[in-house]
């Protein structure tokens, strides 16, 4: 029987095995191939045409620092006012960002535009200024803001793992809440800082559509590329670009994976573990305004949205209305059935293929998976517009020609997304009692009994924080697919970034209301279902 179930877990690890490098390594290893290439030719013209604008390299890395910086400061303060909340105020300030993390990509340049534009609601309607909000500061901003409510969560996982004790003594001596900052939250926080500074920075010089939409003339690489795909169709000369954003990346990532690895991602104490903090001190009133500042702000980025979708300027004055849904159902109608179906199916496939890998690893001990998962990462680390360059490079050709069909597009979704459930199943899985699963085998039970009766039963929270999380990364999707998608099989986010680009803000407002409530109803209805099978069993 035992030899019966390692051959079944060899042939399947062998599929998963395959699986990954078609379609992960397969993709990378082919934009590296087409940079190289000029008019048939090897050669490193594309390299020395890109450096030749030396502006261009400039303008990305430096967008990418002053966005880490600003990003980082943010996330600070957002992370220390948290701390030192409790009760409803703690509750408010989690589902501001959670609502910020399941937003649609240019919801935030979207808003900037509407509120500070040159027609904005504040900027002209209230204060009758005409402020010119693109170029270089109006992306850092924005980008800064988008980041907020991850880097603050991540922050405040670090947060909730300082020893308590260390804080009761600091205030038996008589310490300051500055001092305690000082000297005890930030020092504790340094691995945090520093995984949000590069993540950030990742993030930054890796984004098209912030600088598409309030760039002006700001030009950075991510952008350049995809201008170089869709206008003219120079794919090496595109490649080059992406893989002169990676090289950093994936240095970045080696120092990420170290901060990670240390830092301590507990957010499960409970509140009579909590230590109250005074709220005091000129150093912590500062945090405090700046904190508030910045979650005002986000509340009023996502409620401009509301507002822009459900009204509209009549005669000079702002006034309700449902014109907005009835001009953009006339072409949205199909594109929210195929975006929602390539999100059910990525978070299922890819949720089952990330927790089968870290399975094959962790429980069944095969060597070579650490390999499979390897390799399986790489799209968590590469930017999405490479990814989809990869997708689009390598499968144009036989023997794997699928260029142009549905079928591309949910694949590069499936294996895009697929390294965030194999994280979250390989922590989950790690922390099951291997006693547990030796008891399964012990009474005869086959790797489908241990799957289904051990690794699964305990392993539910994962699964359900992998499938919202996967569903709502690619409703919000942009960068990997936008090179895929032909013009009559877009979907939601994709028809999102040509209204706002084209100047149609309220029809954009519209879609960005209909991204947010559906991943907010999905969301409610996993846990609900999840929730249930666990009081029922």
């Amino acid at each position: 029987m035992k030899n019966h179930y390692k051959k079944s877990d060899v042939i399947f690890s062998l599929i998963l095995f395959l699986s990954i490098i078609i379609f992960i390594l397969l993709p990378f290893m082919a934009v590296f191939k087409e940079s190289f290439f000029y008019d048939g030719n090897l050669s490193l013209y594309n390299f020395k045409k890109v450096f030749s604008d030396r502006n261009l390299v400039i303008n990305t890395f430096k967008l990418g620092i002053l966005t880490s910086l600003f990003a980082s400061f943010f996330a600070i303060n957002v992370s220390i006012f948290y701390i030192f909340q409790s009760g409803k105020s703690r509750k408010i300030i989690s589902v501001i960002l959670a609502i910020a993390l399941i937003s649609p990509p240019f919801v935030s340049s979207l808003s900037y535009i509407t509120l500070f534009g040159r027609s904005g609601v504040i900027t002209y309607d209230l204060l009758h200024l005409s402020v010119n909000p693109y170029g270089m500061w109006g992306i850092v901003l924005m980008q800064a803001i988008s980041d907020l409510a991850l880097n603050s969560l991540l922050l405040i996982g670090f947060l909730k793992s300082i020893d308590k004790s260390v804080i009761n003594s600091a205030r038996s001596l008589g310490a300051k809440s500055s001092d305690i900052i000082k000297d005890i939250i930030l020092p504790s926080m340094k691995n945090g800082i520093f995984a949000v500074m590069l993540l950030s920075f990742f993030r930054s010089v890796s984004d098209f559509g912030t600088p598409a939409i309030i760039g002006g003339n700001y030009r950075v690489l991510a952008l350049e590329s995809y201008f170089e795909v869709i206008s003219n169709g120079n794919l090496s000369l595109a490649s080059a670009m992406n893989i002169i954003i990676l090289i950093p990346t994936l240095v970045i990532f080696l120092f990420v994976g170290k901060g990670l690895r240390s830092g301590n991602f507990n957010t499960g104490l409970s509140s009579e573990n909590e230590v109250p903090i005074k709220k005091e001190g000129i150093f912590f009133n500062i945090i405090r305004i700046i904190a508030i500042i910045l979650i005002l702000w986000i509340v009023l980025l996502y409620a401009s949205i509301i507002l822009n979708a459900f009204t509209k300027m009549k005669l000079g004055n702002l006034v309700f209305t449902l014109e907005n849904f009835k001009e953009s159902n006339r072409f949205i109608g199909q594109i929210i059935l195929r975006s929602v179906v390539y999100s059910l199916i990525a978070s299922v496939v890819a949720t089952f293929i990330g927790f089968m890998i870290s399975y094959l690893m962790k429980v069944r001990n095969l060597r070579y998976m650490k390999f499979v998962d390897t390799i399986a990462n790489l799209p968590y680390i590469i930017p999405g517009t490479f990814f989809g360059l990869g997708y689009l490079v390598f499968f144009r050709n036989p023997p794997i020609q699928i260029t142009g069909t549905v079928i591309i597009v949910i694949l590069n979704v499936i294996f895009k997304q697929m390294p965030f459930s194999s994280r979250v199943s390989s922590a989950a899985i790690s922390e099951i009692d291997k006693n547990v699963l030796n008891s399964i085998r012990d009474l005869g039970g086959s790797s489908k009994d241990e799957i289904k009766d051990g690794v699964i039963p305990l392993s539910k929270n994962s699964i359900m924080i992998s499938l919202i999380n996967i569903f709502t990364a690619t409703m919000t999707t942009v960068g990997s697919i936008i090179f895929l998608i032909y013009p009559g099989k877009k979907v939601l986010t994709l028809v999102m970034f040509d209204v706002i680009q084209s100047g149609k803000y309220n029809q954009g407002s519209v879609i960005a209301f209909y991204i947010m409530i559906i991943c907010l109803l999905f969301n409610v209805l996993v846990r609900l279902l999840f929730n249930r099978r666990r009081n029922v069993s």
